[in-house]
């Protein structure tokens, strides 16, 4: 501590620096960790969707009704990614957020560019 002109004891810079904050993601956690089980379990069917798209072309079943399966299956995978994408904003980019710096910009950056590649399929 340093004292002013009146005698008071002013704080030094180095009383007044935070401590870094530290958060899951430091410790390699990411957004969709509480939630693996349920994401894996959603992949799980969409597999089995992609393989029962395997089957009708393999049946020779009508190409509309393909086609119909083709639709749910790519409907189920943006679903999923949709879902993937809000864990990431509320994690890792609010986590960039709480520590500042250039870390958010990158961060955000990268958000949107998954969200334009998203867009793109």
């Amino acid at each position: 501590m340093t004292t002013t002109g009146a005698g008071a004891e002013a704080p030094s810079v180095a009383d007044t620096v935070e401590p870094p904050v530290v958060t899951d993601h430091d410790h390699g956690i990411h957004g969709y960790h509480h939630q693996k089980d349920e994401h894996l379990k959603r992949l799980r069917r969409i597999e089995g969707q992609i393989r029962g798209l395997q089957r009708m072309v393999d049946e020779d079943v009508y190409c509309i009704d393909i086609l119909t399966q083709v639709s749910a299956s790519t409907k189920a995978l943006q679903s999923f990614a949709l879902q993937l994408l809000e864990e990431h904003l509320r994690h890792c980019v609010a986590d960039a957020a709480l520590k500042g710096g250039a870390e958010v910009d990158a961060k955000v950056e990268e958000a949107t560019k998954a969200i334009g590649r998203l867009l793109r399929t």
